[in-house]
């Protein structure tokens, strides 16, 4: 019989919200990983979670660095892209959140420090790692083979950022590209995962209120999306639809059990670092997601394009708007 392998040794960096209620306890409790350290920014917050978690806390970012195989970021997207880049030269795997930066710009310089580094990645787009949206994405994959998507539409609606709400005031995520930078990348990463690449893209709104992007997909399918993390909606709402001549198919997240992202996630870190097997979403789909992000910031009120080097020619009537589309350089 073949012994199972020992667990991957990871160490957190961070000790806000996140740290505290996911990416801590989940290496604590018994699986394929286990926490070794905590580590961050303020020494009193890191000495206070490593307490609760049974673990050490440590002085310098490297010693977490010399004690652990996998670091596991929960920390603002500035400061991932900043350290991130230190721990896969050094050689440690990496659990990113989302987004992998603060810029186009600066996710870039993380997947080319992990691609030279030749270091696992995964990403944690919750949502991707729950079995409903797998099954969605084959839905949408085999409506697309039927012929091409005509649209859709898509929601991702909560009161976070209302006073009182659960993600709090002072932080990264009430700056005033936090919103979109916060719950944009879990909406148009399952968007452009089920109706393909997004090649344009047009934002209208208010960025810290409320937000509908129209993305324009390169087999020339438009999709409508509406971001907000500051209504009064109770529970969350998150949802696609897709629709073509041939049909519809719907992904919608209610009573979603998230513990079960967070367990695969967890055993797809592990198994990429034991075996080097594929995960789910790693830092090159990150970026592409970033350019779309990107493009959403730079679109306000008007259309700009994704670049993503040579591509087909897309379907559809030119791209209209009151400004002139900005091309954002590939990925």
């Amino acid at each position: 019989m073949t012994a199972e392998p020992e667990p991957v040794r990871v160490g957190l960096v961070g000790s806000g919200r996140w740290a505290c209620l996911v990416h801590g306890p989940m290496h604590v409790a018994p699986g394929p990983t286990r926490l070794t350290g905590v580590w961050a920014r303020r020494p009193e917050a890191a000495a206070a979670l490593a307490r609760d978690l049974g673990v050490p806390s440590v002085p310098r970012f490297e010693d977490l660095l010399a004690g652990c195989e996998a670091v596991d970021f929960a920390v603002p997207p500035s400061v991932q892209s900043a350290m991130a880049p230190v721990a896969a030269r050094a050689g440690r795997a990496l659990l990113l959140e989302k987004p992998l930066a603060e810029s186009l710009t600066a996710a870039r310089r993380v997947a080319d420090a992990v691609r030279e580094a030749g270091v696992p990645t995964i990403v944690a787009l919750t949502r991707r790692y729950h079995p409903r949206t797998r099954d969605f994405l084959d839905a949408a994959a085999d409506l697309r083979d039927r012929g091409p998507l005509s649209g859709g539409q898509a929601a991702y609606l909560h009161g976070g950022l209302l006073p009182g709400g659960f993600l709090g005031s002072g932080t990264w995520r009430t700056e005033p590209d936090g919103m979109l930078l916060d719950i944009g990348p879990h909406l148009l990463d399952v968007v452009q995962a089920a109706a393909g690449p997004v090649v344009a893209v047009r934002t209208e709104g208010e960025p810290t209120r409320y937000l509908s992007l129209t993305t324009r997909h390169l087999d020339g399918a438009v999709v409508q999306s509406v971001l907000s993390a500051a209504v009064a909606v109770d529970p969350p709402v998150t949802r696609v639809e897709l629709l073509s001549a041939h049909g519809t198919v719907r992904w919608d997240t209610a009573g979603m059990d998230q513990d079960r992202c967070w367990t695969r996630l967890r055993t797809e870190l592990a198994s990429a670092v034991r075996h080097g097997t594929p995960v789910t979403v790693d830092a090159a789909d990150a970026v592409l997601l970033q350019a779309v992000l990107e493009a959403a910031r730079t679109s306000l009120g008007g259309w700009v394009e994704v670049s993503r080097g040579h591509q087909p020619q897309v379907p559809g009537p030119p791209l209209n708007g009151p400004t002139t589309p900005e091309v954002i350089q590939p990925p």
